[in-house]
């Protein structure tokens, strides 16, 4: 179904090398606000700016996916050392289809990351990657906001995927 995704994790902290790697994903396309921070901040949550590093350090590519406009995301991705596609008009394919080339890995090797079932769960939907559903930070406020999250609570994962540790049953 188009509004369901693959993994739901409570924070984007809680995915792992060795998730990625039971999936075959070698990229991640990172959707920024509610994501990675709250809405509008300039400054990552905390504990991202060190899961950036660690992904980086296993290898997994990076990049921000996001339809908001230069401004906002140019100085994010800058201060995380991440590429990045603005005005990605999620959940059409345009913003993915550049952030993949931009990588240099194939749509069968990247999953999508971020909180919101009607762009980033439906965009990675259509251009056929798995997504990996997060939880959002923190409620906005505005109307058009409230009104979106209630339309996606019958879309909303049940459950919360867990690693479970090497040698533990």
């Amino acid at each position: 179904m188009l509004f369901r995704t693959k993994i739901a994790l409570r924070s984007v902290c809680d995915i792992t090398p060795r998730l990625l790697d039971t999936l075959g994903v070698k990229g991640l396309l990172l959707d920024i606000d509610n994501t990675l921070t709250t809405h509008d901040n300039p400054t990552p949550a905390p504990g991202v700016e060190a899961w950036v590093a660690g992904m980086q350090a296993a290898g997994i590519s990076l990049c921000l996916v996001s339809n908001n406009h230069p401004p906002r995301v140019e100085p994010f991705a800058r201060r995380l050392g991440l590429d990045f596609v603005c005005e990605g008009k999620k959940p059409l394919s345009k913003g993915y289809r550049e952030a993949v080339r931009k990588m240099g890995l194939s749509r069968k090797e990247v999953a999508a990351v971020g909180d919101q079932i009607f762009t980033d769960v439906l965009g990675a939907n259509l251009f056929r990657i798995p997504c990996i559903f997060v939880f959002p930070m923190e409620m906005e406020k505005t109307t058009f906001f409230k009104v979106k999250r209630k339309l996606e609570m019958p879309f909303l994962p049940r459950k919360i995927y867990e690693e479970k540790e090497e040698g533990v049953d």
